[in-house]
C-alpha cells in the first residue's frame, strides 16, 4: 500500500466522517427548529389565550361600569324628583290657609299642651305670618303667650321654663316624621318598578 492510497483512505474515511457529522447536524437541526416552532407556536396560542381573557376581563369592567354609571343616573334621578316633591309638599303647607291651617294649628298646639302642668307659663312659638292666628288660638289658654317668630313652615315650638320642656310641633318636624316613616312607599308610588 502506498502513501497516496493511504492518504486517499484518510481523505475519504475524512470526508465520510463530516457527511456523518453534517447529517447529523442538520438532522438536531431541523429537530431544534421544529421543536422552536412547537414552542413558539403554543407561545402563541398562550399569548391569544390571554389576550382573550384580557379583553374578556376588559369588557366585563367597562359593562359593569356603566351599569353602576347608570344606577347612580337614576339614583340621582329619584333622588331629584323626591327633592321636588318634598319641596312641593313644603309650598303646599306654606300657602295653607284659612280653616285648614287653624286646624292644623290648634291640633298641633293642643298635642303639645299635654306636655305641661296646669298653671305653668307657657310660651309659643311661630311662623311670623300666623302671630295672628296663634293669638287667636292661644285666647283659649290660660298661660299660654305667643312668645316670637320661630323659622318654619308653620305649627307651633312650644316651651315652659317651669317644666323645662321644649315641644316642637312644626309643620316642619311633622312633616319630616312622616317622609322619614313613608319615604319608601313615597319611592315605591313614583317609580313603581
Amino acid at each position: 500500500m502506498s502513501l497516496d492510497t493511504v492518504v486517499e483512505d484518510i481523505r475519504e474515511e475524512a470526508h465520510a466522517r463530516a457527511e456523518d457529522i453534517r447529517d447529523d447536524a442538520e438532522s438536531r437541526a431541523t429537530e431544534i427548529e421544529s421543536a422552536a416552532e412547537e414552542d413558539a407556536e403554543e407561545i402563541l396560542a398562550d399569548a391569544e389565550r390571554e389576550v382573550e381573557r384580557e379583553v374578556e376581563q376588559l369588557r366585563e369592567q367597562r359593562l359593569s361600569s356603566a351599569k353602576l354609571e347608570a344606577k347612580q343616573k337614576r339614583l340621582e334621578a329619584r333622588r331629584d324628583v323626591l327633592s321636588d316633591v318634598r319641596e312641593q309638599v313644603e309650598s303646599a303647607l306654606v300657602d295653607l290657609e284659612g280653616d285648614s291651617r287653624e286646624e292644623l294649628t290648634r291640633d298641633l298646639l293642643e298635642s303639645a299642651s299635654v306636655e305641661f302642668d296646669e298653671g305653668d307659663d307657657v310660651s309659643v312659638y311661630g311662623r311670623t305670618d300666623d302671630q295672628d292666628l296663634l293669638e287667636s288660638i292661644l285666647a283659649d289658654y290660660d298661660g299660654y303667650e305667643y312668645a316670637g317668630e320661630y323659622d318654619c313652615l308653620g305649627g307651633v315650638v312650644v316651651e315652659s321654663d317651669q317644666s323645662r320642656v321644649r315641644v316642637n310641633n312644626t309643620f316642619d318636624s311633622v312633616l319630616e316624621d312622616v317622609w322619614e316613616d313613608n319615604l319608601q312607599e313615597i319611592s315605591n308610588r313614583l317609580f313603581e318598578q
